[in-house]
């Protein structure tokens, strides 16, 4: 298919089920609107986040990267043939005090994935968004290299550019996967001393090669953490909470903590020591448009990758990722490939 016809289009989607098991089904669409864009998907990330959906009724992925293949009458900042990629945010209302300040991701009226827009994802052949929710890729990041940073890049560098991080800060990094490996590399570039903990040994070598400075074994039930001066960010990027006794006594007077994953969980911290320090914990989630554009010129510019496992972007291929994400085997990021692309076609 080339473009848009007379009829519409029917997309090839996959989608959650209530059984958890992944459903090819197809998504119609009439035809684009003036002010959108019809992607060809060539890359979709898998995400921690797709396995809470994975049993909703919706389709899957929010790091899609693809060709554009047409686009609407007053569409002005795309054309055929470029690449694009969008992530969590699809729509905002554009005229409420958040939005008129750059903050559209805390819209009222916000269009998100998982919340809005369950007809269409990452994993399916093509999509139509919004050209002004869309984003250039890099001509420097290949498109497998750009599905991660639609989320996981661009989650880590939201919160390290709007709250106060700069170049010297001692950062803390709690884990070493599919966000942390990331956080890393942004914040080492950024002019950072990083200091990572992870509950694996054997990847200090890996962690001190992507940017680290130090790197501290944490084991399970471990009383204190040694670490000389305290941290002025922490950032947790594990799939579960870490035990705040022990990390809250490596914190700065002042310090920020931010929990950047996904959990239905309740956050519980010792009272006293978030008290008596003065310590901000700062909730964070993906960017705003403005911020989403500077990290991926800051990623071009200091050739910041993810590390990533590529899979087929069929049915069996969303399976095989997600399973081996689940059981935790994924080094560090899955992403789907079109299989017109899988021999490298696109950038």
């Amino acid at each position: 298919m080339t473009g848009m016809t007379d009829e519409g289009i029917d997309i090839t989607v996959f989608k959650g089920s209530p059984s958890g098991k992944i459903v090819a089904s197809t998504t119609h669409k009439d035809g684009l609107k003036p002010d959108e864009v019809l992607l060809k998907i060539t890359h979709a990330g898998l995400c921690g986040t797709d396995l809470h959906y994975k049993t909703s009724d919706m389709v899957l992925s929010h790091e899609g990267v693809g060709i554009v293949q047409q686009v609407g009458p007053e569409v002005t900042n795309f054309k055929t043939g470029d690449r694009a990629g969008w992530g969590y945010l699809h729509n905002s209302c554009g005229h409420c005090d958040e939005c008129l300040s750059g903050n559209e991701i805390f819209c009222s009226e916000r269009a998100m994935y998982g919340f809005s827009d369950f007809d269409q994802g990452g994993f399916a052949s093509h999509a139509i968004w919004k050209a002004g929710f869309l984003f250039h890729i890099p001509d420097e990041i290949s498109s497998s290299e750009a599905a991660p940073l639609m989320c996981a890049g661009a989650t880590v560098f939201n919160a390290m550019h709007l709250y106060g991080m700069i170049p010297t800060d001692r950062v803390g990094i709690i884990g070493v996967g599919g966000l942390g490996h990331l956080a890393i590399q942004f914040a080492a570039k950024m002019g950072c001393q990083v200091v990572v903990f992870s509950g694996t040994e054997g990847k200090e070598v890996e962690a001190k090669q992507l940017g680290a400075s130090e790197f501290y074994y944490v084991t399970k039930n471990m009383q204190a953490l040694e670490i000389g001066a305290p941290l002025k960010h922490l950032f947790v990027t594990t799939s579960q909470q870490p035990d705040w006794n022990c990390y809250l006594n490596t914190l700065a007077p002042h310090a920020k903590i931010y929990p950047l994953t996904v959990s239905a969980d309740a956050l519980t911290l010792p009272y006293m020591q978030l008290v008596v320090n003065g310590i901000t914990l700062q909730g964070s989630i993906c960017p705003s448009r403005g911020t989403h554009v500077k990290m991926l010129r800051f990623a071009a510019l200091h050739h910041i990758k993810p590390i990533i496992e590529e899979f087929p972007l069929t049915e069996d291929g969303i399976k095989e990722a997600i399973h081996k994400l689940e059981i935790g085997e994924v080094r560090y990021r899955a992403v789907l490939v079109a299989e017109n692309d899988i021999a490298g076609k696109s950038k």
